[in-house]
């Protein structure tokens, strides 16, 4: 189906093929981490990381001015492309690439950029992202560590306070950094003005750690080793007063901080929204990590027999197993799912940030914003980038594990990557951002207005404004009686109805479902915070108790939004054999989603027991049709053959 082929990579197909082109020139390091000591994986890494930067693609989404293209969509979907290889490859570009450099560039001014972007695309100046903390992970803006402004020599301090300031879990800080893009409580004048980024120099140019500096190592783990993960100690280090990424706050000489953007909370998530990017990026990842093991299961199982009718000489191949298909072609419809959300949130970003003119200013108007867009359209990008994230991660989890025993023990081999796949994917669940913080997110959004509550997004901070303002708005805005209305005209769910096949294909009943489920849920989470703040409970205990229902809202609402855009997408295919594949696709997607849940729509009157098993049947036939292409669905995806071509999977076409 080279349609299908074309209508996947969509818009930025070049950009995704220069990246397979270098991946198929560097397979070699598909089996790094198997034969190579940890020290010469990580330099390999290294290595190949330098060479595919002289092929251009990392510097593809900067200005070009620096030698980019200014393309930024391209860049994202060549960084997800990057994942169908070796992973730790993947997570050291975007460490040095989106991380590193996009901190430079988003948060720094023009000195900034003259000075350090050209070598830092190149891979000739090596960096880290130094935000996260022992004590301090998600929690951003309570980080301890200390920037202190010294009027009388120019100079800002770094210092770690506690033990638990360290910096952790640093990627290029064990081995291969020489300056860090470090997060710090910036302090002038005696007064703290929160979270801001300076650069600070680790290594000199022999790789020494500078003095002051303490730098270890991380250690083994369960994946990624790769990637030289380290902690960062700073002791009383000194960096000029140019080292402050000023594009949002400025020093001057006399210790005068100034900011055109007042207020500091609005500021510090200003800031923080301009590296939504990280996020974007590794929920491509991971969808595309997922894209891999369903290559090499769907592949294996359309090759490997097992059984046979009794009495027949034959065997039968694994996928003509109704439960295999049951295991294997879900997983595959979602993976296609979330393809197509993970495209929808890209082109969002693109277009948002795209159009940055660089010019900080004060969104408190709501106007405009410290980047490309108004606010209420970045706040929107960061909500999808953040369920997109948790969902597509959650999933790699998911079918790389299913993959794995739908293989056997051939899957447990490390030679067959589904094991590599595996572990190197674990952390994506955790890792620019905690997976069930980031539905939180969501759901905050979807509870109070977000130009209004742009605040923190601790509990407590979240409990204080629903508790002070929003909650009957929250209400309100579900309109639950009216979408029950209109649900009646599309879901004939109730005991009179007569056919509960009816209407079981049809996309205004799926996402009607979907729809009542999340606002169902949002309605119920907002009259139990206000009959707890009504009943003079302290605010974080009631947000406290409703913390699950919360997570369970949140992760409704990017459920729907995925589920559209899978609509969305069929909508949009080219007419015929491309599009009716991706339409039985999604319905099978659809259709599963809603089975998973049916004791939830079940409990709520949404649906009766006839129609439920109706769906299992209809599930179980979509199963059946899309087996007959199934291999053809996941070639689609376009992996690099030394990325697929695994042992188990050749040995079975000769057996």
């Amino acid at each position: 189906m080279t349609g299908l082929r074309e209508y996947l990579d969509g818009p930025h197909k070049a950009a995704r093929d220069v990246v397979r082109d270098g991946l198929a020139s560097h397979s070699s390091l598909l089996d790094a981490g198997l034969r190579l000591g940890r020290d010469e994986y990580r330099d390999e890494v290294l290595r190949t990381l330098k060479e595919m930067a002289a092929q251009g693609h990392p510097s593809r989404g900067f200005p070009k001015e620096y030698g980019g293209q200014g393309d930024l969509g391209g860049f994202i979907a060549g960084f997800e492309t990057l994942a169908y290889g070796d992973l730790s490859l993947m997570v050291k570009a975007g460490v040095q690439f989106g991380l590193f450099a996009g901190a430079i560039l988003h948060l720094g001014t023009e000195r900034h950029h003259d000075r350090y972007l050209a070598d830092a695309l190149t891979g000739e100046l090596l960096g880290c992202f130094a935000m996260t903390e022992t004590g301090h992970g998600s929690n951003v803006q309570s980080l301890e560590t200390t920037a202190t402004y010294d009027e009388t020599t120019g100079e800002f301090v770094v210092h770690t306070p506690t033990a638990s300031a360290r910096k952790d879990y640093i990627g290029n800080a064990a081995r291969h950094g020489k300056l860090a893009a470090v997060f710090a409580q910036l302090v002038v004048g005696g007064e703290t003005h929160g979270v801001h980024c300076l650069l600070v120099p680790i290594r000199s140019g022999d790789g020494e750690p500078l003095p002051g500096v303490t730098l270890s190592d991380c250690g083994p783990k369960l994946g990624l080793n790769g990637v030289d993960n380290g902690r960062i100690v700073f002791d009383q280090v000194r960096v000029p007063r140019e080292a402050l990424l000023d594009r949002y706050a400025q020093v001057d000489a006399d210790g005068t901080y100034r900011s055109e953007i007042e207020n500091p909370d609005r500021r510090f998530f200003t800031m923080l929204g301009t590296l939504v990017q990280g996020r974007v990026s590794i929920g491509g990842a991971a969808i595309s990590a997922s894209k891999v093991a369903m290559t090499i299961a769907v592949r294996y199982a359309d090759q490997r027999r097992q059984f046979g009718a009794p009495g027949s000489p034959d065997e039968t191949l694994l996928l003509d197993y109704r439960m295999h298909q049951r295991r294997l072609l879900p997983q595959l419809a979602r993976t296609y799912a979330m393809h197509f959300a993970q495209a929808e949130l890209v082109d969002n970003f693109a277009r948002i940030f795209g159009a940055d003119d660089g010019a900080p200013r004060d969104d408190s108007d709501g106007r405009g914003g410290g980047t490309g867009g108004n606010e209420h359209d970045r706040r929107a990008l960061e909500a999808q980038a953040a369920g997109t994230k948790a969902l597509g991660t959650w999933h790699a989890t998911e079918a790389i594990q299913m993959c794995r025993e739908a293989c056997g023990g051939a899957g447990y081999l490390s030679e067959n990557r589904l094991s590599v796949l595996k572990s190197d994917t674990d952390v994506f669940t955790t890792f620019e951002g905690d997976n069930t913080v980031l539905l939180q997110l969501v759901a905050k959004g979807l509870l109070t207005d977000y130009r209004r509550s742009f605040g923190e997004l601790d509990p407590l901070g979240t409990a204080r404004f629903v508790a002070g303002q929003a909650v009957e708005i929250a209400v309100e805005k579900t309109a639950l009686r009216g979408l029950v209305e209109r649900l009646r005209d599309v879901v004939p769910n109730r005991s009179d109805s007569t056919d509960p096949d009816a209407g079981l294909r049809d996309d205004d009943y799926h996402s009607g479902l979907l729809r009542f489920r999340e606002q169902h849920m949002l309605a119920g989470v907002a009259r139990r915070l206000k009959a707890g703040i009504d009943a003079g409970d302290e605010a974080f205990e009631v947000f406290n108790r409703c913390q699950d229902h919360v997570i369970a809202a949140g992760r409704a609402h990017v459920e729907r939004e995925v589920l559209e855009a899978f609509q969305h997408a069929v909508q949009a295919a080219p007419e015929g054999e491309t599009q009716d594949r991706l339409k039985e696709l999604y319905d099978l997607h659809a259709l599963v989603t809603i089975e998973n849940d049916r004791a939830w729509f079940m409990e709520h009157g949404r649906l009766s027991g006839p129609r439920s098993k109706a769906i299992t049947a209809l599930v179980n036939e979509l199963c059946g049709r899309i087996r007959g292409y199934a291999t053809e669905l996941v070639d689609a995806f376009g992996v690099p053959g030394a990325a697929v071509d695994v042992p188990m999977v050749v040995r079975s076409q000769h057996e």
